[in-house]
């Protein structure tokens, strides 16, 4: 991989698959993972003029009754400080994502990305969710 602290751009360049999806409290206990856990599957896009896609799906063949499928997609401009990716919305399966920023922490380790978006609250618990991505083609 390119040396991300020599240029940071260029370390994120290319096609990501979805390896893992974690989540945790606020105190670190664990949650249900996102999207179905180990069957989840995502795809992040991030190419040289600046311009990602990202599609998430909880790919169990079957839910337990009373679930519902987690899916997510959406597409924009983005810009990467080295720390933070942020994405400006112009395409999105949830329409209240429309042009707005979609911010993201970032770190590597190993040949993954893992990607923090911010908290989320379900059902009056807040989630704090990391997904490791593993690049599977420069862009």
């Amino acid at each position: 991989m390119t040396n991300t602290k020599t240029d940071p751009m260029a370390g994120v360049y290319g096609t990501w698959k979805l390896v893992r999806g974690q989540s945790k409290d606020p105190n670190g206990a664990p949650l249900p993972p996102p999207y179905g856990g180990a069957k989840a599957i995502g795809t992040v896009v991030l190419t040289r003029d600046g311009r990602m896609a990202a599609v998430l799906i909880d790919g169990r063949a079957t839910l337990p009754e009373g679930e519902t499928r987690e899916y997510t997609s959406y597409c924009g401009a983005f810009t990467f400080d080295g720390e933070t990716l942020i994405t400006r919305v112009d395409a999105c399966s949830d329409p209240a994502r429309m042009d707005t920023d979609q911010v993201r922490k970032v770190r590597f380790e190993d040949d993954l990305m893992i990607l923090q978006p911010p908290p989320k609250d379900v059902n009056g618990v807040t989630y704090h969710r990391e997904l490791s991505w593993r690049k599977i083609a420069d862009g």
